[in-house]
């Protein structure tokens, strides 16, 4: 009894290593498939990509409507007419597969995927260079949000300052043309006064000498 015991602890302990081994086997083999796909991903274009997973899924969508299981829906007529049954499956795959290729290809137009895709392919290449990390949620939303809305309100300050020397150039401009204006002004005021003097001069000497040169009245 003892030696069976011992034989079946054996056989149980060299069935867990192999389980062991077995589960290590196929971890391994699932990250490295996560890393090849990861690696794959980092190296292909994200429109690529997206076109490749969409490839992929119409493909399983075939295969999962494959003949076995539309017959079966079709039992009666797949019994009596099995060429015309296979015939109506090729249709429905054909069908099938144009209806799914136009809408993607609807929804990559309306989304206008192309374009975004490829922004966000050149975000990446630029991010390369860079080594600080990217800014992560803190989990606290009043902190996140008073961040953003300082570095806002920082940014609209340096925005108000701008537009205020700005004014305080158009300001002291218009402020000098106008005193260069009241200085116009003043200056031909007095040019006025001057000649009007000289006007009352010019003309009380002509009454003088009108006077010298008419000769006196006789009674």
């Amino acid at each position: 009894m003892e030696e069976t015991e011992k034989k079946t602890e054996s056989h149980s302990v060299e069935n867990n290593v192999d389980e062991v081994g077995i589960h290590v086997n196929v971890s391994s083999e699932a990250s490295a498939r996560r890393n090849d796909a990861v690696k794959s991903s980092q190296s292909k274009p994200r429109l690529k990509l997206f076109q490749k997973v969409m490839e992929k899924s119409l493909q399983w969508l075939v295969n999962s409507a494959g003949f076995d299981r539309f017959s079966h829906y079709l039992q009666p007529l797949s019994k009596q007419n099995p060429q015309l049954t296979e015939a109506m499956h090729k249709q429905f795959i054909s069908q099938l597969q144009t209806l799914v290729q136009n809408e993607i290809g609807s929804v990559i137009e309306e989304g206008d995927l192309k374009v975004k895709l490829e922004e966000l392919d050149k975000l990446e290449e630029l991010a390369k260079g860079i080594s600080e990390p990217a800014w992560r949620p803190s989990g606290v939303p009043e902190q996140d949000v008073c961040s953003d809305l300082v570095s806002y309100y920082k940014k609209q300050e340096e925005y108000m300052r701008l537009q205020l020397k700005k004014l305080q150039k158009k300001t002291a401009a218009l402020a000098q043309k106008v005193q260069a204006g009241r200085e116009s002004i003043t200056d031909t005021e007095q040019r006025i006064a001057s000649a009007v003097e000289e006007w009352k001069t010019s003309l009380q000497d002509l009454e003088a000498f009108v006077l010298t040169r008419s000769p006196p009245e006789s009674f």
